[in-house]
Order: C-alpha cells, then structure tokens, then sequence
C-alpha cells in the first residue's frame, strides 16, 4: 500500500516512449484511423442524419447539434482506452516492451507514463479529427471551440489513465472485456451523449456523475454551444482532479507488477 502512495518520478525522458510508439504507429496509421473513427461517424450519421428527422429539439438544440459535442468525447475516450488497454498490454505482456524499455535508464515509471501520454495522444487525435468532421457541417461554429484542444488533451489523459489502472491488474485480453462491458459501455449510453440526464431517474444522474465521461460531455456540449456556466468550471475541476489521482495510481500498479 505504501508503494501505491509514493508520487511516480517522471521525468523527460517518458517523451521517449511516446516517440518510441509513434514512429511504431505511423507505419500503419491508416488503419489505426479507420478503426478508431469510422464507429462515431456512423453514430453521427445514423443518429444525427437520420434518427433526428423523428425526434424533437432537446434543449432548443437539433438533434445533431446535441449529440455532435458528446460524440467527440466518446471518440476521445474509445481511442485512448483501446490503447491503454489492448495496445498497452501487448507491450507490457506479449511483446515484452516494456521489459526491453527498463533496462535502460528510463523507469518504469517513465515507460507508463509515456504510454499515458500516447494513449493521451491517440484520443487527442481522434477527438480534433471529429472536430473536423463536424466544422462543415456547421456543427461546431462557437468561438468556445477554440478551447476544446485543451479539452481533448485532459480527456485524454483522463481516460489513458485509467485504462492503465485496468491494464495493470489484467492477466490476459479477455480481462478487458469486463472494463468495457461494465465501464465503458454504461458511460457511453448514460453520461448525457445521446439524451439529457435531467429525463432520468435521481438515482441514475447521481451515478451518472461520478462518470468521468458526464463532466467531458458537459464541457464539450458547452464550448459547441457557446453557453458557458459555473457548472463548468467544477466539471473542468472534477475531471483534472480524478486525472491526477488515476494518472498516479495507474503509473505505481504497472511498477508493482513489472517490479516484484
């Protein structure tokens, strides 16, 4: 439990692992793209293009105008996880990278952390890509947009590091199976995406709160709005704080297991 309190020394060199896994993702970026972005262009086609004919404004906003802001996020967050879980493991497990990596000087601290910041990274990209996506259609015309690069970074780390927390403690890839059923799927489905938490239960929006992808839904759907609110200044506040905390957490579990 003490290891598990001692603050992660991280150092510049963790940039050498993220440079180490971009060289290695350019070689088959193409794919990578594909894969990471075709499933929120569909939502938004299907959803936004076609199931937005039958559905009423919400919150004065088109149907497509309100699931556009959430959907990036969700980029964001699949992007990230799918990295810092199944990426991460076959460095750590199957490929034995991460093994390779230490005994040179970087630490394992250093060797998570720079996966945290690729996952970061990925989710960064997935995230602006959408964002592209979006401008012409005029989906994302407020000058609060400019903001949402920062936004993207933070919710990348955000979402890195806590599929790092799950990626140390995974004995194989069928272990993930069980963070993306009972984590990742319900945040996507009830973090206000696809429809607004106040047209659900009590119990349900309390729950909802403590999902980390509610508050990047919030700040999102502000900036595309234009609609700023003391609401997201503490959702900005929730999400930099729990970072930091599974950032730590994440980068002391993968040195417990690499280091026994």
């Amino acid at each position: 439990m003490n290891g598990l309190l001692k603050p992660p020394r991280v150092g510049r060199r963790a940039f050498k692992v993220w440079l180490r896994n971009r060289d290695t993702w350019l070689k088959f970026y193409r794919a990578s793209l594909v894969g990471n972005l075709a499933e929120p262009v569909l939502f938004l086609l299907a959803f936004g293009l076609g199931l937005s004919r039958f559905i009423s404004d919400i919150d004065g906003l088109p149907y497509i105008n309100y699931i556009a802001p959430g959907l990036m996020m969700a980029a964001a967050m699949n992007a990230a996880t799918f990295e810092c879980t199944f990426g991460a493991y076959t460095r750590m497990s199957a490929q034995k990278t991460y093994d390779a990596i230490i005994v040179t000087p970087l630490s394992v601290d250093e060797v998570a952390a720079g996966d945290i910041l690729w996952g970061a990274s990925k989710g960064f990209l997935s995230a602006t890509v959408i964002l592209l996506v979006l401008i012409p259609w005029g989906l994302a015309a407020s000058p609060w947009l400019l903001l949402a690069p920062a936004l993207f970074v933070l919710a990348g780390l955000m979402f890195a590091s806590m599929s790092m927390i799950v990626t140390a403690f995974a004995p194989s890839y069928d272990y993930f199976a069980y963070y993306f059923s009972l984590v990742v799927s319900p945040m996507f489905f009830f973090s206000g995406v696809f429809f607004p938490l106040s047209h659900l239960p009590a119990w349900v929006r309390t729950v909802s709160w403590f999902m980390p992808l509610t508050h990047a839904v919030n700040l999102s759907r502000g900036f595309a709005t234009g609609e700023g609110s003391p609401g997201l200044i503490l959702d900005a506040a929730w999400m930099a704080v729990f970072t930091l905390a599974a950032g730590w957490l994440s980068i002391n579990l993968i040195k417990k297991r690499l280091i026994k």
